[in-house]
């Protein structure tokens, strides 16, 4: 059972404005807040180097927190800036020659499709888009009628982007195992909003963030790396962090995933990250993943019932993030006319997904993501302030 109340008490903010904008950057708890601001000062008193040296143990006990989160081992964690640099460093050590396939959905993110294009320029790779089914979800029969010997990596979204879709990526997963197929999961919309175990999901790689659902702080991310797959990947950037300098002619990987990191790192921001794991961990994802799904298909709904606004989500089960399009206005019109109401909602572009935008001849899109800490009425305002502004 989720406590509400004290959920909104930790999120001063809550009191202010209806803030559903959490596919973006959600809304820190104080306890996230305070970590990352005591680690800033402590350093400011005993020096960054002193201060890591204090907090080790905290430090240490992050990649557990993370793994605890996915399912996975601690030394199956990596811990990054980004979400992104993170699914490149896994992206960017595969190797690919001429003819190798690449396989990817038709919603995939912009940051990974143009790594997509630039490993195709430089190696001859091809990258072949699988079709979506009626839903809108990934083809898993398509998928696993394209994949032949030349198919060298599965990689695709789990959350697009810019809408509520899911695509099915443990059906994914049976796939590219049974076929010894790599597989890389975007996870950056999923984390934080549902269960994520990597061990039922099937996926080798997997990339997520701090700041959108798991409620961290920016500049935070992390790549979890099956064991059995990190023996083979040799990161495309390394230090002495990740590859330590053993003689003058060479250097020796690190056994874990840290192979991915280099030395230096915002220690206040990944206490920040613990933190904010630790809390959604000690909610229960199930019981997040639950509400989050309630409040935006009560959103869902709501909008859908306004004369002229259009939902644009996909899939059979929606998750929290709900894109429409009203006629008459522009998304960053209703996005600022929303602000100036107090509610807090977001926009997505289509060059952020744009097989999927040209397919559907989608225009910018309104995103409203709803988190665990909303409320009904929250979402009710949102209903009503589009209604105010539909055409009669």
């Amino acid at each position: 059972m989720i406590d509400l109340d004290q959920i909104r008490a930790d999120t001063p903010a809550t009191s202010r404005l209806a803030y559903l904008h959490n596919a973006g950057a959600a809304l820190m708890p104080i306890s996230v807040v305070d970590t990352t601001k005591q680690h800033i000062d402590l350093e400011s008193e005993i020096g960054g180097y002193a201060a890591a040296d204090r907090e080790s143990d905290r430090l240490e006990a992050v990649y557990g927190s993370v793994a605890r989160l996915l399912n996975a081992a601690p030394d199956e964690i990596a811990l990054m800036e980004n979400a992104t640099v993170a699914w490149q460093m896994a992206f960017y050590a595969l190797p690919f020659r001429q003819g190798d396939r690449i396989l990817t959905a038709e919603a995939e993110y912009a940051a990974n499709y143009v790594a997509f294009l630039q490993v195709a320029r430089r190696t001859g790779a091809i990258i072949d888009v699988v079709p979506s089914d009626a839903s809108g979800e990934l083809d898993v029969h398509a998928l696993d009628r394209m994949i032949d010997e030349r198919a060298k990596l599965i990689a695709i979204t789990w959350v697009p982007t810019n809408g509520g879709l899911v695509n099915p990526a443990a059906a994914i997963g049976k796939i590219a195992r049974a076929r010894g197929i790599p597989y890389l999961l975007d996870a950056c919309q999923a984390v934080g909003q549902m269960t994520v175990d990597v061990e039922a999901i099937g996926c080798d790689m997997l990339s997520a963030t701090g700041r959108k659902f798991l409620r961290g702080p920016r500049g935070t991310g992390f790549l979890y790396v099956r064991r059995e797959m990190l023996q083979r990947l040799e990161p495309p950037m390394i230090d002495h962090f990740a590859a330590p300098w053993v003689s003058r002619d060479e250097y020796r990987l690190r056994d874990d995933a840290r192979r991915f990191e280099t030395w230096e790192n915002n220690y206040a921001a990944r206490l920040g990250l613990g933190t904010a794991i630790d809390y959604a961990l000690a909610i229960g994802l199930g019981p997040i993943e639950q509400r989050c799904r309630l409040l935006a298909n009560r959103l869902r709904g709501g909008l859908a019932a306004i004369h002229g606004v259009t939902i644009r989500d996909l899939g059979r089960a929606p998750g929290a993030i709900v894109s429409f399009t009203m006629e008459g206005y522009e998304a960053g019109d209703i996005v600022s006319s929303a602000a100036a109401a107090g509610i807090t909602i977001g926009a997505s572009d289509p060059a952020s997904t744009l097989i999927d935008a040209e397919a559907r001849s989608l225009p910018s899109v309104v995103r409203a993501s709803p988190h665990y800490y909303n409320t009904e009425a929250e979402i009710d305002r949102l209903i009503a302030h589009a209604a105010g502004l539909a055409p009669r």
